[in-house]
């Protein structure tokens, strides 16, 4: 069975996106299935082609990134979102987390960083910087409105759970941090979003950070 990463690359930059399709081809268990020019011609490859994540740029003509991601979500697609920028404005990253990113990669940072995001994402997890995911992570919970007492129903583990998922943690290592098995701390997450209500880790972590500040910094 092939168990590559279908991936679909939206750039409307030629050069760079033919470049990043043959350095994401290098990789055993990536596929690159498309490759966009455009925020329509992204949409239509991602159906059609069943992207497992979508590597966005944000700025293009016509339908740019904000605009796919915004598509997508109203969708419900189960694509992964990875943008792909050059942008250091602190109030795009906010909004592509609330349209639906999973992962941040900015362009100057090497190719390990986008090909860590990109398996990150398709195993579920999020995919942001330990610095930029404060950054959004902190900006989000700022201008979020939370029951106070959200927190308070968690056990002790629980919130030592959530802290680490906002933390950027993934559950291998949420479990070797407290010395728990996987499982186990896949079996506490399920009964943290029960309690909570977050629809996934990006919804608790901005619960998290909202309620418990900077004791998860």
């Amino acid at each position: 069975m092939d168990n590559r990463i279908p991936i679909v690359i939206a750039d409307d930059h030629a050069v760079l996106r033919e470049s990043l399709a043959l350095l994401l081809n290098t990789q055993q268990d990536f596929e690159v299935v498309g490759k966009a020019a455009s925020g329509a011609e992204a949409l239509q490859m991602v159906n059609r082609n069943h992207a497992q994540v979508l590597v966005l740029d944000l700025f293009m003509p016509h339908t740019d990134g904000f605009q796919v991601l915004r598509a997508l979500d109203k969708a419900g697609s189960q694509v992964a979102s990875v943008v792909l920028t050059g942008s250091e404005n602190q109030f795009d990253y906010v909004h592509v987390v609330r349209l639906g990113a999973r992962g941040l990669v900015l362009k100057r940072e090497g190719p390990e960083r986008l090909f860590a995001a990109i398996r990150s994402v398709a195993s579920g997890e999020l995919a942001f910087s330990e610095d930029l995911a404060q950054q959004v992570l902190s900006a989000m919970a700022g201008e979020t409105k939370q029951e106070p007492s959200t927190m308070r129903r968690l056990s002790e583990r629980e919130r030592q759970i959530a802290a680490l998922v906002a933390r950027g943690m993934k559950n291998k290592d949420i479990g070797r941090e407290l010395s728990i098995s996987e499982n186990t701390v896949k079996s506490h997450l399920q009964s943290v979003f029960n309690k909570t209500g977050a629809r996934d880790r990006l919804e608790l972590a901005v619960i998290a950070l909202s309620e418990l500040g900077k004791k998860v910094a």
